[in-house]
């Protein structure tokens, strides 16, 4: 279910998708909300394209740690492709 953020506190979330199209935002909600996930929407700024790279605004989609894992799971089972963390290479 969307929430705002005062309902998860101060907790770190875990970014879980950047939507950039309206549809796309739209879509993933219904998938969240219909596997019974907690989730944080906010619109914010991305780089974006490959010869002409700008800054873009798209939503992204946040969910408690806790429920990382499971909503990974029902974001690919939907065909959703959740977002990773580029790791600093050692």
């Amino acid at each position: 279910m969307r929430r705002d953020e005062a309902f998860f506190g101060d907790q770190d979330l875990a970014l879980m998708y950047i939507a950039k199209r309206l549809r796309e935002a739209k879509r993933l909600e219904e998938v969240l909300t219909a596997g019974n996930l907690d989730y944080l929407v906010e619109t914010d700024t991305y780089r974006g394209g490959i010869i002409f790279v700008s800054e873009r605004v798209g939503a992204f989609f946040y969910v408690h740690p806790d429920h990382e894992e499971a909503c990974r799971a029902v974001m690919v089972q939907n065909r959703f492709k959740p977002y990773l963390e580029a790791k600093p290479e050692a």
